[in-house]
Formats: C-alpha cells, structure tokens, sequence
C-alpha cells in the first residue's frame, strides 16, 4: 500500500489549490481515505474523509464550504479541492487510509503519503 500526496504549493489568502493522492498497490475506492494536517507545533488534525462503502465524505467544521473530497476510480487518485483559502490552513497536508470507517483520530490510519506543504501567505 503507497500513498503519495502532491499538489501543494504557495498561494495567496483566497486562492485555491488541488492536493491530489494517488494510490498504487490497491484500488483506492476499497479504501477510507482521510486527509489530515500538520502545522508546526501543532498535532495533526483531520480535514475531511472519504469513506470506501457509499462515498459518503466529511469535512471538519472549519474547512466546511471550502473544502471539497473526491475520488477518481479511474486515475485511483482522491482529490482535495481546497478553496477560500486562509493563512490558519498553512500546514503540511497528508493523505492516509486503513481504518473501516471515516475518523478524525490520525492514531486509526497506519498508511501514509509522505505531505505536500501548503503555504498560504501574501
């Protein structure tokens, strides 16, 4: 199981970015994939999830409205749309799966990209 996670960058408070992971090894529609992240000094906290079962997706409160997972079966790739962005979402921003369900806590997931940074500043 390989995770990688690509798409980040620097932006502008605003502005959008696309975090992609990408799968190899298993098909990724078979898989709860979460996306957490990481700011320094801070723990790692959940984002959103998509679950494998229905495709039912989650989003944290405070990335509600501006933030939007999707799968792609095809590519086997799950997308993050990230929209509106704001300097508080500066943070290194990681994909992962492994649990049967969608969860906020990072302990459940054991396989993980290896982060895109996302900086957003002006």
């Amino acid at each position: 199981v390989q995770l990688q996670a690509s798409g980040g960058g620097l932006v502008q408070p605003g502005g959008s970015l696309r975090l992609s992971c990408a799968a190899s090894g298993f098909t990724l529609d078979d898989y709860v994939i979460g996306w957490f992240r990481q700011a320094p000094g801070k723990e790692r906290e959940g984002v959103s999830c998509i679950s494998s079962s229905d495709g039912s997706t989650y989003y944290r409160d405070f990335v509600k409205g501006r933030f939007t997972i999707s799968r792609d079966n095809a590519k086997n790739t799950v997308y993050l749309q990230m929209n509106s962005l704001k300097p508080e979402d500066t943070a290194v921003y990681y994909c992962a799966t492994d649990p049967p369900r969608c969860s906020w806590d990072y302990t459940f997931f054991g396989s993980w990209g290896q982060g895109t940074q996302v900086t957003v500043s002006s």
